[in-house]
């Protein structure tokens, strides 16, 4: 059976990003940068003052107190481009243009105001309170890099640099296909030997929190022509994932019928629990990830292999899964051949310390189980058994709103 990290790598080898698509700035949030944000304008344009005050000739209050003459008033969205001469001061407000030959701010706290006069009791020496041109950032300078995710400082930044629209990557977009004769949709009439599919409304809720667009294709009976038109429906998805079939029973055909359709199995099986049949292949360029039907495994394996997958198709380049360091809350047995992902609890310690407790129960049906853990705890294949204290790898659960 192929490791975790060997089907994780095979399955980014062939994904390439998504083309580019224009937005605007205003609808930046979340998208990757297709190409890098330059600055259009210096900001700010000009020198300008940081706080109310008196804009002066430093050389004018070095010796306080002093005495000068009002000459004007400059509000933010205003200038004053007559030099300022010896003895003279312009009232001016946060935000506005100093005036050309003045190259201080008092403010207004550290001055008295009578009519046109102003008489200064703590002098400002050159350049206090002034924010030179281009003190942000200056035209042509490079203010975000291709491949980000924009956050809402992102957007803000691009919007000051004065650019309306953004080259983003189209949104990758993700064909689900659930299977079986024994699921039904949540609120359908449920029968006796049937259950509600969860699988894909949380695997589309984690490939929306991962800024992808699911595209769901329903459920496909256990019938080979009945999947085979299923299948059809994805073309022009960038990724399809299917749920349950991929084993070797009876009743599981995707496999059957992706090989009828001219499939090119990659792997199936891996050295995981939860998620051992995964499948990977790729149907007339489509890659294909079939996951199986456990609600537990599929979405275990939507954090290990379609997170970083749709990171590669959104941009933003491969990563593994971040991970973190942890006290074990418990004791584990030792484990078996397989790499093993234990749901447990997070939460720090008196000293401060992440500490992280499995559940008692870890069986792979348990959907609740997995709603309530922050985090999956990795054992690698045949790791001993470990005591309360030890140190082990985590994977946070907290990737996103409404992600696994």
């Amino acid at each position: 059976m192929l490791s975790v990290a060997d089907a994780r790598t095979r399955i980014l080898a062939g994904l390439r990003p998504c083309p580019s698509e224009t937005v605007s700035v205003a609808d930046g949030l979340g998208r990757v940068l297709a190409t890098d944000v330059h600055a259009r304008v210096d900001q700010p344009p000009r020198a300008v003052s940081a706080m109310d005050g008196y804009a002066v000739r430093s050389a004018d209050v070095a010796e306080t107190p002093a005495e000068l003459r009002i000459v004007a008033e400059v509000p933010a969205g205003s200038n004053r481009d007559t030099p300022l001469a010896p003895g003279e001061a312009v009232r001016i407000f946060t935000g506005a243009p100093v005036p050309p030959e003045a190259d201080a701010i008092v403010i207004q706290e550290n001055a008295a105001r009578e009519g046109d006069r102003v008489t200064v009791h703590t002098g400002s020496p050159a350049g206090k309170w002034v924010r030179p041109a281009g003190l942000d950032f200056a035209r042509g300078e490079r203010g975000l890099a291709a491949g980000r995710r924009l956050t809402a400082r992102d957007v803000s930044l691009a919007a000051a640099m004065n650019h309306p629209w953004l080259s983003v990557h189209r949104r990758p977009r993700v064909a689900i296909l659930a299977t079986g004769d024994e699921v039904v949709l949540p609120g359908e009439p449920l029968g006796a030997n049937q259950i509600v599919s969860s699988n894909s409304m949380g695997l589309a809720a984690f490939v929306r929190a991962r800024g992808g667009e699911p595209v769901n294709l329903g459920i496909a009976r256990d019938d080979p022509d009945a999947l085979g038109a299923h299948l059809d429906a994805a073309q022009g998805c960038d990724l399809l994932v299917t749920i349950g079939g991929a084993s070797v029973g009876e009743h599981d055909h995707v496999h059957s019928v992706l090989a009828a359709k001219g499939a090119e199995m990659a792997f199936w099986k891996i050295a995981m629990r939860p998620g051992k049949p995964l499948m990977f292949s790729s149907l007339a360029g489509l890659p294909v990830v079939g996951l199986p039907g456990n609600p537990v495994s599929v979405l275990v394996c939507a954090h290990i292999f379609l997170r970083p997958a749709l990171d590669v198709l959104a941009g933003l380049g491969a990563s593994e899964p971040p991970s973190v360091q942890a006290a074990l809350g418990a004791p584990l047995d030792a484990n078996g051949e397989r790499t093993d992902h234990l749901r447990a609890e997070l939460h720090r310690d008196d000293t401060g310390a992440l500490v992280a407790t499995p559940f008692a129960r870890q069986d792979s049906s348990m959907l609740s189980r997995l709603a309530a853990a922050d985090g999956l705890i990795v054992r690698a294949p045949h790791a001993p058994a470990a005591e309360t204290g030890e140190t082990v790898t985590v994977l946070p659960l907290d990737d996103g709103p409404g992600a696994v």
